[in-house]
């Protein structure tokens, strides 16, 4: 990098950043992300160095240039060292991670904030998502921010604000819900949004798979390690962290169930769900049926399974007057029925779509806020998990206005107890 003042506000650095792609394209460059110059590198954070957050920094990195990641916070001294030896494989001298700019702590996401990053990559387990994402607004960062957004509605309502204020600062916040970047999934849904197949009447989306990342025995939990750090560890089998499987991975099919529906939010939910297998010490189910209902009397069903040795499917069949469209199932999406269509020509990567887009939104003063309808997919997964554990009909406004707090990040610390909540029980657990 230059060794250049850099700018002290973040409204100083996003002009920086801007016009040295405009100082490009004036002597002859075109004003897109290959056209910045040195000078102002586009500097990113990583808060969660994962599996997802370090394949998030290696397309952020390929997704400019001069993006450079210089700050990574997790709370695994060892998870940073892996994740930095694997970006620097991908990315080469464009990880330029000081020593003293990797953060380790539950609150090493602050003290990343507040270096002199330009983007910020959350990627940490979802029931920690609020703050951080309220945190990184605040500051005036530009954010990626994977999915989903929240565990419970207190957290969604504060992202809620956190999208309002991005707006009022404006700063960028692009989602993780990859399947809006995918070109060939954008098309297909702009066809049944333009009538091919008439009257839209139900969608039905499946996401069976085997477990993500299963409850290992607690023999295997290392000697001096306290329940919160073991928890932690092993996030994805808690509703604490995770939000429950309807809600962390299968939350991409609700998704187009609402992307379908122009993030037009249900009136009502009525699901199913349990555990089949033993889920050693962890608290979330391992299948879900939710049945949304639309005002318009318009149906979405997303059914989910994670459960070894049964049949596996992540689809979509979407029901119109006029026809039916399915994707999912064979290389294409096609449209059946009065208007035959399918998908012609090369499918994008997604994942490196969305940074794509992220980073050509900073180059270009450009304004993106995924926030709104981010949240409004999550609080649909939430209100059919809560469907789910109650077995009541839960309603958008229920969901909405709910105070149940499952996870509170302020109250909790790696080195103390953690209590799991107990494993919902149909009829017996009540909606709050």
């Amino acid at each position: 990098m230059s060794e250049k003042p850099t700018p002290e506000t973040s409204s100083d650095r996003r002009d920086f950043l801007k016009t040295g792609a405009a100082a490009a394209a004036a002597v002859g460059f075109p004003a897109v992300i290959s056209a910045a110059s040195v000078d102002n590198a586009i500097n990113v954070g990583l808060v969660g160095a994962g599996g997802r957050g370090t394949g998030a920094a290696a397309q952020a990195m390929a997704a400019d240039d001069y993006a450079h990641l210089t700050a990574v916070a997790d709370v695994s001294d060892a998870q940073i060292e892996k994740s930095l030896a694997n970006l620097k494989e991908t990315s080469g001298d464009k990880v330029k991670v000081e020593p003293k700019q990797q953060f380790l702590g539950l609150d090493a996401y602050e003290r990343l904030i507040d270096t002199d990053v330009d983007v910020v990559i959350l990627a940490t387990p979802p029931g920690f998502r609020p703050p951080h994402v309220r945190r990184v607004i605040e500051a005036g960062k530009h954010l990626f921010c994977e999915k989903p957004v929240a565990v419970d509605s207190p957290g969604a309502r504060s992202v809620l604000e956190s999208s309002d204020l991005a707006d009022e600062k404006d700063v960028t916040i692009v989602s993780g819900f990859c399947w809006r970047y995918s070109n060939y999934i954008q098309e297909t849904f702009e066809q049944m949004h333009s009538g091919k197949i008439g009257k839209l009447i139900a969608h039905y989306a499946t996401y069976y798979t085997n477990p993500v990342k299963p409850m290992p025995p607690l023999s295997e939990r290392p000697a001096g390690m306290s329940d919160a750090a073991w928890a932690v560890a092993n996030w994805y089998n808690f509703i604490e962290f995770a939000g429950d499987s309807i809600v962390e991975q299968a939350i991409h099919s609700v998704d187009k169930v609402a992307w379908l529906k122009k993030d037009v939010p249900p009136v009502s939910c009525v699901s199913t769900g349990g555990r089949q297998v033993p889920a050693n010490g962890g608290n979330i189910f391992d299948h879900f049926a939710c049945n949304f209902l639309w005002e318009d009397g318009f149906r979405g069903f997303v059914s989910n399974r994670q459960i070894t040795g049964c049949h596996n499917e992540n689809a979509d069949y979407i029901l119109g007057a006029d026809g039916t469209c399915t994707i999912g199932k064979g290389p294409i999406p096609r449209i059946d029925g009065k208007n035959r269509w399918a998908f012609r020509g090369d499918k994008y990567n997604m994942y490196q779509r969305e940074h794509d887009i992220l980073f050509q939104a900073i180059r270009r003063g450009e304004h993106i806020n995924d926030g709104h309808r981010m949240t409004t997919s999550t609080l649909m997964g939430l209100m059919g998990r809560q469907a789910a554990y109650t077995g009541a009909e839960v309603t958008w406004d229920q969901i909405m206005n709910s105070e149940e707090v499952v996870f509170d990040p302020a109250t909790f610390a790696l080195a103390g107890d953690f209590d799991p909540r107990p494993m919902a029980v149909p009829g017996r657990t009540q909606l709050l």
